[in-house]
């Protein structure tokens, strides 16, 4: 009877655990969707231009860069006795309440604009952390509990269900953004995703974290000692090797997404259908690399598997060179066609490489700090990609690309996509297991 009891809990922790994360990963996918509605104000209503774009779109993700900052406080500080369901609530209230103010007092200023969109970002980077930190502790909790089966049968299986959820909530956003814009307001699809974010809010705190069954630290430490923690793990070789180089293979790239918005838009004049349709073709991508990688690539080791994938994104990136100067307009190809298809999935690309890099820091992460280095492996990320858009709206203006004039956008393409193969050269600091091997060791050995 005692078994049974103790099964139905853990059933129905599980249960719990799906549902809070499933709703928190859902809404996170969703976000697609005003964004969609956003680019097209700014470029339509408020006539900015690419360059505008571009570091309006880069600067308002700054609070990004500081999620070690949230991960160490929902490390160190509990609310009613909980450290990640009150923050989950606080970040999904506090993105509710911007998106709300958009719709309802209708700002025109830019600046007012950019103040909201930073405030939806700081409690969306709040929830991203408490999120993130919980598949963390739950995932390891599933590997240590499940030790004895082999790796490919366990390890990573809530970060691939969290992964496809999120992937899920992309493909439904990007397909009701792209048949929203042009045919409601922009201020109508605010609304609709803060009373979305509302609702988020009022399911997590539906629950008590103790239904979730997550591990208790044995003793409450301060702020000072997570800094520390944060630092010794980070000073681990195989850590620090990994975190760097997987920041560099993002930053390193000038990343020009604002001006292939204006030149898709602009100069082709893409239906705004189409642009959703290429967002819904390579969310779709996503889950379906997530369910690959769950069943199929999870042992293959993660620096063969990393370098691949920036291999292809290289590839890719060579195939818009030959879209811009219309090369595949001469042999047939519809623009709508290429748009949807290899600019939707050059899209994801560049996230293909979070799910198992994600995986591999999970199983390096020492307990108790799971908040602190997922959070600190989100925010390099996140200044890599906003150093990344930095260096694009550089070599834009580099090649002479504004919002009427596209003529130099193959030659920075090409720059981009030989920007991407670099990281290679030092691939081997991606370790190529979670032994704990320096990766200066293994490739000597190799």
């Amino acid at each position: 009877m005692v078994i049974e009891d103790g099964s139905s809990s853990r059933s129905r922790s599980k249960l719990i655990q799906k549902i809070v994360l499933g709703v928190g990963f859902l809404v996170q996918g969703l976000r697609c969707f005003p964004w969609m509605a956003v680019n097209f104000f700014l470029k339509d209503a408020l006539n900015v231009e690419p360059s505008t774009l571009q570091i309006l779109q880069n600067t308002v993700n700054l609070p990004m860069v500081v999620k070690p900052l949230y991960g160490i406080i929902s490390d160190t500080f509990y609310v009613g006795g909980q450290h990640r369901i009150p923050y989950i609530a606080f970040g999904a209230l506090l993105q509710a309440l911007s998106w709300l103010a958009i719709a309802i007092l209708n700002p025109s200023d830019i600046t007012v604009i950019s103040m909201y969109l930073l405030l939806s970002n700081i409690g969306a980077s709040i929830t991203e952390v408490a999120n993130d930190a919980m598949v963390a502790e739950l995932g390891k909790q599933q590997t240590t509990s499940s030790k004895r089966k082999p790796r490919s049968s366990t390890s990573g299986e809530l970060q691939s269900f969290v992964w496809m959820v999120s992937s899920a909530g992309g493909v439904i956003g990007n397909l009701l953004g792209g048949m929203a814009t042009g045919r409601t307001s922009s201020h109508a699809m605010f609304m609709f995703f803060g009373i979305l974010l509302a609702i988020q809010f009022l399911v997590t705190i539906s629950f008590h974290e103790s239904c979730l069954n997550l591990p208790q630290s044995s003793t409450k430490v301060g702020m000072k000692k997570q800094f520390s923690d944060l630092a010794s793990a980070l000073k681990r070789p195989e850590m620090a090797y990994a975190i760097t180089w997987f920041a560099a293979s993002y930053a390193v790239i000038p990343t020009l997404t604002g001006t292939m918005f204006f030149y898709q838009t602009q100069y082709l004049k893409i239906d705004t259908s189409v642009l959703g349709l290429s967002k819904v073709f390579g969310q779709g991508m996503m889950l379906l690399w997530s369910v690959v990688y769950n069943r199929r690539l999870k042992s293959i080791p993660p620096r063969k598997l990393i370098s691949t994938i920036q291999i292809v994104m290289a590839a890719f990136m060579l195939s818009d060179v030959l879209f811009v100067k219309g090369i595949y307009r001469e042999i047939g190809l519809p623009n709508s066609i290429y748009v949807v298809v290899f600019s939707g999935l050059l899209e994801v690309l560049f996230f293909f490489k979070i799910l198992p890099f994600s995986v591999l820091i999970a199983e390096l992460c020492p307990p108790g700090c799971e908040g602190s280095i997922m959070a600190f492996l989100m925010s390099v990320v996140a200044f890599a990609f906003i150093l990344s858009g930095y260096l694009g709206v550089l070599l834009a203006s580099m090649v002479g690309v504004t919002g009427q004039n596209f003529s130099g956008l193959p030659v920075g393409i090409f720059v981009q996509a030989g920007a991407t193969l670099l990281p290679l050269f030092w691939s081997y600091w991606i370790p190529t297991s979670t032994s704990l091997l320096t990766p200066t060791i293994r490739r000597k050995d190799e």
